[in-house]
């Protein structure tokens, strides 16, 4: 275990080492026009500078123009199924005047690419897509300097167009970027704000395009991290406990003499059989009896609710108005009600995988990771070795969801490696994935509302157990609330951590739930009731635009129901309305239809946001309706796709995506904010449709059975 002394050693060497890679990169590029900058510290929509020389080479994308006239844009950022490799080219594509066929993106190499902490929260759309913008107007106007040069005229006179620049009255006289570029190495830091497009000018922008990357995908063409294959490679198979957080105490691999070419690695907790067939090495590794110190068992999938109240007695207040005693007096109808929702898994169609050799004294590895460059850093720490003697490689990710922003495979792989001494390549089987993915983690909401007779809120109180409290800001008008969050990650029985839009899930569906029993408490309609007592002028909108396109009026069939839900997300704002059939004798839900209204500024790319947010519906449909964990302390049940359902195509229901027009902002998430309202809106159609209703999620046919009563 390394002291913290040693640890902000150790960041001091890496803070040195990035700084030392970046002017590595500037030296290392080809010739070309190249515009380097920090995604990070710069904004389209605020000011920024950047003044010393480290502030200038920390700079975590560049682009270049290269001389045959193709641009490469190099980010740290990484593709895994999310459209941003697409959405970041158009962008580039605009402001360089270019076609986006003409852009190849370079995209989490640590060699390859500068420096970046990761690919998680939404944040590439919101913060990279308008830097880059700027960095691609900043080239443009470098090359219509070169070509006023080349011509002997004021650069007034000149227009940059597909990848030309001519003059403005002679459009016979051009030049290309490429001839432009020919011979010359050009590197600007990117300082001030240039001249970018105004939206009347977009014909990239705002237009709608297939994942660049598709071809490659439905090809079989595109390489993932366990595609890789390499001279001498072996696979790993990993022994593993039956319950997470066992320690191993004996290892007996008598066995292993019978299987010809067979090696057993062991370091510490890990036990592993390699062999050059990956089938051998998994049978052989069923063969390997190990003796395991198993933890106590605290809470089940039952139980867990009640034992984080119990628990979780620390809290901080995160938002507060007015005085809960006068709410209550001043509301006619006071509503309680306490909503749990389980733990869940990334369930990623790709498990975590890593491919990797040492050659000499470095490590080069393929990985499912969403974090490269952390990888690296784990790595380089775990072996001790320097940063830069560890390179992880662009390959192609199968979903992410928050799941791989941790790296054990990473680190096990290389472990086994290094012992071997050979190339190997670790996959991990589904049960693994579902044993040591980070999973979402339980949650317990507990809230108080109260409304007056004119049917306005008075009253929330708001407590959050294991959420977080991303998203919970109100955006009704509540004079006296209150909203509380208890915290402790200590006390779940297996490893958690960020899944799609971290917790704000779990909170939305309660607090849309708990609006749509208030209302009905109060009588009143839960469309009108929610734009009664909003106070949010942008969600407004964007309800009354889903209201519209779902037409809230039209009559229902028997048995169906529809339901609301409203969340704020990575900037973006959200509508959803679904309708459901719900069967009163078996409890089966079927989803019918869902209508989704978003408010995420600047539609960059709207196939893109239109597949993010069918992806994010589909996904929530499996939260709300079928998704649990099933465990008894660090035992976990739940281990294939057999007993842990995810949304099937025959549940798949009708799904129309809105998006309000607000092309002249700046563009916000769109990765994640669907998904958060359809548990909630879910929830709400079910109890219009049967009048059952359900507080834990999933939304089971047995719980709604329960929530219906005796027939």
């Amino acid at each position: 275990m390394k002291s913290d002394k040693q640890d902000l050693a150790y960041k001091s060497i890496v803070n040195k080492a990035q700084l030392n890679n970046r002017r590595d990169f500037l030296k290392k590029m080809g010739g070309g026009v190249i515009v380097v900058f920090s995604i990070g510290k710069l904004s389209l929509f605020e000011g920024w500078g950047q003044n010393s020389i480290e502030e200038q080479l920390n700079f975590n994308a560049y682009l270049r123009v290269k001389e045959n006239g193709r641009v490469d844009c190099y980010t740290g950022k990484i593709e895994m199924g999310q459209g941003v490799n697409t959405s970041l080219a158009q962008v580039l594509a605009e402001e360089l005047e270019i076609s986006i066929y003409s852009v190849d993106m370079i995209m989490g190499d640590t060699e390859l690419c500068p420096y970046d902490a990761g690919t998680w929260g939404s944040l590439t759309t919101r913060f990279a897509d308008p830097v880059i913008r700027a960095a691609a107007a900043e080239a443009r106007e470098i090359l219509i300097e070169l070509a006023a040069d080349h011509f002997g005229i004021d650069k007034a006179s000149l227009k940059a167009v597909d990848g030309t620049v001519f003059v403005i009255n002679e459009p016979d006289k051009k030049v290309t970027y490429a001839e432009l570029t020919k011979g010359k190495k050009i590197i600007q830091t990117l300082k001030n704000k240039p001249e970018i497009k105004k939206h009347k000018d977009f014909k990239i922008i705002g237009k709608p395009f297939i994942s660049l990357d598709a071809q490659a995908k439905v090809t079989g063409k595109a390489k993932y991290a366990g595609d890789i294959k390499l001279p001498d490679m072996v696979y790993a198979s990993i022994v593993r406990p039956s319950v997470f957080g066992s320690k191993k105490l004996k290892v007996d691999a008598s066995k292993l003499a019978g299987f010809e070419g067979a090696e057993l690695v062991e370091y510490n907790n890990l036990i592993a059989v390699v062999h050059q067939n990956p089938e051998m090495a998994y049978k052989v590794a069923k063969q390997i009896t190990v003796s395991w110190e198993e933890p106590q068992a605290r809470a089940d999938h039952e139980s867990i609710f009640q034992y984080l109240e119990d628990q979780i007695t620390d809290h901080k207040v995160v938002e507060q108005k007015g005085s809960l005693e006068t709410g209550k007096s001043m509301s006619k109808t006071i509503v309680q009600a306490d909503y749990q929702d389980g733990y869940k898994a990334h369930a990623s169609i790709e498990t975590h995988s890593a491919t990797c050799y040492f050659k000499d004294d470095k490590l080069t590895m393929w990985a499912s990771t969403q974090t490269p460059f952390g990888t690296r850093e784990q790595l380089a720490k775990e072996f001790d070795m320097p940063l830069e003697k560890v390179h992880l490689k662009q390959n192609f990710i199968g979903g992410g969801f928050g799941g791989k922003i941790y790296n054990n495979q990473a680190i096990e792989a290389a472990r086994i490696a290094k012992i071997c001494g050979k190339p190997v390549q670790l996959v991990w089987t589904r049960r693994e994935e579902f044993m040591y993915d980070r999973f979402r983690t339980a949650a317990l909401v507990k809230i108080n509302s109260g409304v007056d007779a004119n049917g306005k809120l008075k009253l929330w109180d708001f407590d959050i157990y294991c959420a977080g409290t991303r998203g919970t800001k109100l955006f009704y008008e509540v004079e006296n609330n209150r909203t509380r969050m208890f915290e402790d990650n200590s006390v779940h029985p297996f490893d958690t951590g960020a899944w799609r839009a971290p917790g704000n899930n779990s909170t939305t569906f309660a607090r849309e739930s708990q609006i749509d029993l208030t209302a009905h408490s109060a009588g009143i309609d839960p469309l009108e009731f929610r734009l009664n007592n909003l106070k949010d002028e942008r969600m407004k909108a964007t309800l009354e635009l889903a209201a519209k396109t779902f037409d809230w009026k039209r009559k229902k069939a028997e048995g169906h129901g529809y339901g609301i839900a409203l969340g704020e997300d990575a900037g973006t704002t959200v509508a959803l309305i679904a309708e459901v059939h719900v069967d009163k004798t078996t409890g089966i839900v079927q989803p019918i239809r869902v209508v989704c209204a978003q408010d995420m500024g600047q539609v960059v790319n709207p196939h893109g946001a239109t597949v993010q947010t069918e992806g994010g519906i589909t996904m929530g449909l499996g939260y709300a309706l079928y998704e649990d964990i099933e465990f008894n302390g660090g035992h976990v049940k739940s281990s294939s796709f057999n007993n842990y359902e995810i949304t099937r195509f025959s549940k798949t229901p009708e799904i129309t995506c809105v998006f309000m027009d607000k092309m002249d902002t700046k563009p916000e998430g769109g990765g994640e904010p669907a998904i958060i309202c359809v548990g909630g809106a879910i929830a709400n159609a079910i109890f219009d449709a049967c009048g059952a209703r359900v507080n834990r999620i999933p939304i089971t046919p047995k719980r709604i059975l329960e929530g219906l009563g005796p027939v």
